[in-house]
């Protein structure tokens, strides 16, 4: 898997509250867009939740009984499928308390730490794994930080 680091046009992104409603917070999907490696082609979808919903997502998915920052949801393990002639990739959730805690905590805005969190959620479904990696992950998303105007964040 290479590291590319320009723009995707292709990639669509819907930010909803959990519930299918969308939101405009933060400027997260065009931010996205503007940051997304060329591989990401296709539909996401960024949910901002509650910490409960994390909680209980975390819980029912992973066997983790806490809220988490981000967790992602790719569509298949081959990276996406297509309905109706789009590439579904899939999603990306992320918890707005434990954001908000973490943004005070490394002493940044929530915003963010929004789009930092959305970004390594869009990663992970793009295949990467900064667990098994050898620091691919962790490069390239430094990278597509400072593209985006956000300097190195600790976590």
């Amino acid at each position: 898997m290479t590291a590319q680091v320009t723009s995707s046009g292709k990639l669509r992104v819907a930010v909803t509250d959990g519930r299918g409603r969308r939101l405009s917070r933060f400027g997260l999907a065009r931010w996205l867009r503007n940051v997304a490696p060329r591989t990401a082609n296709g539909e996401l979808v960024v949910a901002l939740v509650s910490d409960v919903t994390m909680r209980r997502l975390n819980r029912d998915f992973r066997g983790v009984d806490r809220a988490t920052d981000v967790l992602s949801f790719p569509a298949t393990t081959q990276v996406g499928y297509r309905i109706v002639g789009l590439r579904w990739l899939g999603d990306v959730v992320i918890a707005t308390g434990v954001a908000g805690r973490q943004a005070r905590w490394v002493g940044h805005s929530v915003e963010k730490e929004v789009r930092r969190l959305a970004l390594h959620g869009l990663l992970h479904i793009l295949g990467y794994d900064h667990e098994r990696d050898d620091g691919l992950m962790v490069r390239l998303e430094r990278r597509l930080l400072r593209k985006g105007g956000i300097g190195a964040c600790p976590g």
